[in-house]
């Protein structure tokens, strides 16, 4: 698909149905036109993530997907050597009396490719994407390491030698916050924060998302968790939150809000005890009420 302009990336992102506001819009833009990496920060659930499938899906290539967590290492990011592969090569070739030399043991063919080298191997015909997902959950030792990746975009393995990327990923890194990322990373980024989105948008993605739930039901849904949002809750709902709800009132046949309802799937949006405790009952009625007026004005 010819991305050609601004406009363009926009249609088709809403094609795909992704809402995304022009800011947005540009930054993804501009991060394929100039070939660099998109930090993109923002509360979980808001569609950081989505991003990256939107684009796999537009372009036509491969998503590859690096979940971090804390402890991620090379062996897990990047290559390992399969370990009981080259055993049992080893003990096949000393039954034969044949002998196996180091660069046979550490060869291509006993090497376990991690997603960033996957993204980078120079057998690539097409660049893919390469989702580094929730890189504030990693340490501060593998950030370190990601920036020389990600500034040369090439992998030494010392067996075997430095491997270059013939058609340089591109790269969507994704933060929930949780720990601030360096700037030596950031400056190599276009940066861009994706918030929580306005009524409007919430409900259009609704309706385009569960496009089986009734007008009036989708509109109070993307009211209740506008003001769920004002709320002191430990966790707040995201754009992800409001689908799951939506489908699962869905499913239970509701075409309006109502307290009971309202109270017995709770916990769909909200993850914590504490919030739905805090939420049920009075306070969700004083929720629903407000809903009601604002649908009714």
């Amino acid at each position: 698909m010819k991305l050609n302009t601004i406009d363009d990336l926009q249609t088709a992102l809403a094609a795909q149905n992704y809402i995304s506001e022009r800011g947005l819009t540009t930054a993804i833009y501009l991060a394929l036109k100039l070939g660099r990496p998109l930090f993109l920060e923002g509360e979980a659930g808001v569609g950081k993530t989505e991003i990256a499938k939107v684009l796999a899906q537009l372009l036509n290539t491969e998503l590859i997907r690096l979940q971090c967590y804390e402890g991620l290492d090379v062996h897990h990011a990047v290559y390992e050597w399969n370990y009981t592969r080259q055993m049992m090569h080893l003990r096949l070739m000393e039954a034969r009396g044949e002998k196996v030399t180091e660069a046979e043991l550490f060869g291509p063919a006993f090497l376990l490719k991690r997603p960033l080298l996957q993204a980078i191997e120079d057998s690539r015909t097409q660049a893919p994407i390469l989702l580094i997902d929730e890189l504030d959950r990693s340490d501060d030792e593998f950030e370190a390491f990601l920036l020389e990746v990600l500034s040369d975009y090439q992998i030494t393995i010392p067996e075997i030698g430095t491997v270059r990327a013939k058609h340089t990923p591109i790269v969507i890194v994704t933060s929930n916050r949780t720990r601030e990322i360096h700037d030596a990373l950031k400056r190599r980024c276009l940066y861009y924060w994706i918030d929580y989105p306005s009524f409007e948008k919430e409900l259009e993605i609704v309706r385009r998302k569960v496009p089986q739930a009734a007008d009036l039901l989708a509109r109070q849904v993307a009211s209740f968790v506008q003001e769920l949002r004002r709320a002191d809750l430990y966790k707040l709902p995201g754009v992800a939150e409001t689908l799951d709800w939506t489908t699962a009132l869905v499913a239970l046949d509701q075409k309006a809000l109502d307290l009971s309802v309202v109270d017995e799937t709770l916990g769909v949006m909200l993850k914590y005890q504490d919030d739905v405790e805090k939420i049920k009952g009075e306070q969700a009625r004083a929720i629903l009420d407000r809903v009601r007026v604002m649908q009714a004005a």
